[in-house]
């Protein structure tokens, strides 16, 4: 296995992004927040094994994911205007796009 920087980040906004489902679903009883964050953390994680496996679909599809993560945030962000979650996914994503562009 191999955990180069862009596996681990991948990696780690998975757990950020289930992490971030059970919070929404806790504090406001939101099964989307539970389903989103467990199915797109739960795919940044099997991508991000797939990368450490030297599987070179699992990096692209773990950027794809990341990708779709921080479109989605940022409209919502422009809808609520508050930073909570949506600013930290938005970061979460971006350094995940540029670890994963920039290593390899």
């Amino acid at each position: 296995m191999n955990f180069s920087p862009s596996t681990l980040a991948l990696i780690v906004y998975g757990v950020v992004a289930i992490t971030g489902g059970i919070i929404g679903f806790a504090k406001s009883q939101s099964k989307a927040s539970i389903i989103s964050g467990s199915i797109s953390g739960l795919g940044l994680l099997i991508a991000g094994t797939a990368a450490a496996q030297n599987q070179e679909w699992g990096k692209i599809a773990g950027m794809a994911i990341a990708a779709l993560l921080v479109i989605v945030f940022i409209v919502r962000l422009i809808k609520t205007k508050k930073f909570m979650p949506a600013g930290l996914m938005i970061l979460g994503g971006v350094a995940t796009l540029g670890t994963a562009l920039l290593s390899s």
